[in-house]
């Protein structure tokens, strides 16, 4: 299907970048928007610039740090403006990335998410979200983060998932001609198989030289739930590879 223009919050962030690509490809009239275009979307700068045409806003803007309160605040925000400055512009509808369990969570990063779902799914547009299983690159993020040459990362299940699968299947949602029917759960994609974080930050770690050390998972936000498998898949979602390892072996 072909749509009008369809614009890109967080173009040139980890998931934007292959959103752009994927719809780009696929041949649509493309506005990237961030801050290295000129588009704002928590003051509004250029943003109504930027929309003037616009039939879908695809929402995959992120807040770069895991703290809730900041990253509640951001969403908070963003969503406000988008679906405010969408409406003025005449845009049909936003399709938003969010995380796998949003609804579930109760700290961290992933409830600041499930607050950005909510005021989305409140404004005046339509809005098509996608709830994703963390990404790949999320591991080599893990290892960033450490302090010295050791990473401390969880033994919690996940069921990685490649950004490009996420925007491919993104760029579906967001320009399907049909509404979904009335109760369809919101869509999941993750990959083709559970994962645990620690392995696969030790398989990644082994190739950049980093030892890898497997903790419990006390302290990160939601570890129960984690544990437990709250944040896996539920039985409707698409699952589509590469798996990890595929992944990496693809990786420079």
């Amino acid at each position: 299907m072909s749509t009008g223009k369809i614009a890109v919050a967080g173009a040139t962030g980890r998931l934007g970048l292959h959103v752009v690509d994927v719809l780009t490809e696929r041949g649509h009239q493309v506005v990237p928007m961030s801050r290295a275009t000129g588009v704002d979307i928590i003051t509004g700068e250029g943003l109504a610039e930027a929309l003037s045409g616009v039939e879908v806003i695809i929402d995959v803007a992120s807040w770069h740090g895991s703290e809730q309160e900041a990253a509640t605040e951001f969403f908070r925000t963003s969503a406000r403006r988008l679906q405010e400055a969408g409406r003025q512009a005449g845009v049909v509808r936003i399709a938003a990335a969010s995380i796998i369990g949003a609804d579930k969570a109760t700290a961290g990063f992933v409830a600041a998410k499930k607050v950005h779902e909510e005021l989305l799914l409140a404004g005046p547009l339509p809005v098509r979200i996608l709830r994703a299983a963390q990404f790949h690159e999320f591991v080599g993020q893990l290892l960033a983060w450490r302090q010295g040459d050791v990473a401390y990362l969880p033994a919690l299940p996940t069921q990685l998932v490649a950004c490009r699968t996420v925007a491919e299947e993104l760029a579906d949602l967001a320009t399907d001609p049909d509404d979904p029917a009335p109760g369809t759960p919101i869509p999941e994609i993750a990959g083709p198989r559970k994962e645990i974080m620690a392995e696969a930050g030790r398989l990644l770690g082994a190739r950049r030289g980093i030892e890898v050390v497997v903790v419990d998972g006390a302290g990160i936000p939601d570890a129960e739930i984690a544990a437990a498998g709250g944040f896996l898949p539920g039985p409707h979602a698409k699952l589509a590879g590469p798996t990890f390892l595929e992944w990496l072996d693809t990786q420079p």
